[in-house]
């Protein structure tokens, strides 16, 4: 599996570009700042995802006065070949998103993992083990659906039970349910019971599967025998039934629902110290690269794939040192990296391409 090419039409400040990059080993975009290497990076995501790593806000993506971007992806898995085309329109209000994969409109974000899986890590990346909790639920999400399309579904309904059930208490505000209110509440509540209980099983079967291979490459990203462990940690106490049933007072004052998936976390200790409060900047950057090249290890064993891995700008954040090291750790299979600075010197690459050759 891998990228044979990519073409983009006023997207971010490219009026038109196509690339061809190596399929099965490392390409390198090599220019200066401001030539649009991470835009590309954003652009194969767009496709992977249908969503960007660096804006919430589509028409950010569209190039000034455009009224469109396009985003056309073309890769092989074995002998099938896949197309994915991605348009951004820019309306008075909003901007329209279009997907197709081969001419079809995927139904969810598991439909486009299972066509193009991909691991990011940029200099934000960092934020994985430094900021706060809904970092680490979306990069449990992402590799969910990576790891197993099934998950999909399970990630859906939920969201959709919790959104269910945080407008009925909305409209109650803050008003105790009455009659059909208190039984309609039970129903959500019920529900949105049920299917935590499946999504936390899936969350700790995919840490279970994760964790060693993120020690593992901890260590020898680091050169340091401390041990990075994930302890996934719920937002409540004992079983979640009885826990909503005690939190339906602060819901309900509230109008959301306090307790349950949408609010755990995973905290990532070195040997016992919380990485996000106790490690340096140099060990929590490491153990964010182990956590993504950890999930990226894993969608390679349990699906027999190898991930797209997009490296942007981050031999800058690293020493020589740690940069060697991860060049060696590098998994098989496509890589796209980004810099304006000289290659390392262990580096390799099979495609270099200086984007500014199209000015």
């Amino acid at each position: 599996m891998g990228l044979h090419e990519l073409q983009l039409r006023d997207f971010r400040l490219f009026e038109e570009l196509r690339i061809e990059p190596d399929p099965t080993a490392v390409t390198v975009f090599l220019s200066a700042n401001g030539t649009g290497k991470t835009s590309v990076l954003e652009a194969v995501a767009t496709l992977a995802t249908a969503n960007s790593f660096r804006t919430t806000t589509a028409s950010d993506l569209i190039r000034n006065t455009a009224p469109l971007a396009e985003v056309h992806g073309v890769l092989f898995q074995r002998e099938r070949r896949v197309q994915i085309d991605l348009t951004l329109t820019r309306n008075a209000r909003n901007t329209t998103k279009k997907m197709l994969v081969n001419g079809v409109r995927p139904s969810s974000r598991a439909d486009l993992g299972a066509v193009l899986p991909l691991t990011v890590f940029t200099p934000e990346g960092i934020d994985i083990v430094r900021a706060g909790p809904e970092h680490r639920r979306s990069f449990l999400t992402t590799l969910m659906t990576d790891v197993e399309h099934a998950t999909g579904e399970v990630i859906e309904r939920h969201a959709r039970v919790l959104a269910q059930r945080n407008a009925l208490l909305r409209t109650l505000e803050g008003r105790a349910p009455l009659g059909h209110q208190q039984e309609e509440l039970g129903v959500w509540t019920s529900e949105f019971s049920e299917i935590s209980e499946e999504l936390i099983s899936w969350r700790m079967k995919v840490l279970e599967g994760l964790a060693p291979l993120a020690d593992a490459l901890y260590r020898e990203l680091s050169q340091h025998p401390a041990r990075l462990e994930l302890t996934y940690e719920p937002s409540w106490r004992g079983d979640l039934s009885d826990a909503l049933a005690a939190s339906e007072r602060d819901d309900l004052h509230r109008g959301f629902t306090t307790v349950g998936p949408h609010r755990d976390d995973v905290r990532v200790t070195l040997d016992g110290r919380d990485v996000r409060r106790q490690a340096s900047q140099g060990e929590q950057r490491s153990a964010a690269l182990a956590l993504r090249l950890g999930g990226h290890h894993l969608v390679q064993q349990w699906r027999g794939v190898d991930p797209l891995l997009l490296l942007d700008d981050v031999f800058s954040e690293l020493d020589p040192l740690r940069s060697d090291r991860l060049l060696q750790l590098l998994p098989a299979g496509q890589t796209l990296v980004t810099t304006a600075s000289p290659l390392p010197h262990t580096m390799n690459p099979a495609v270099i391409i200086d984007l500014t050759r199209r000015y």
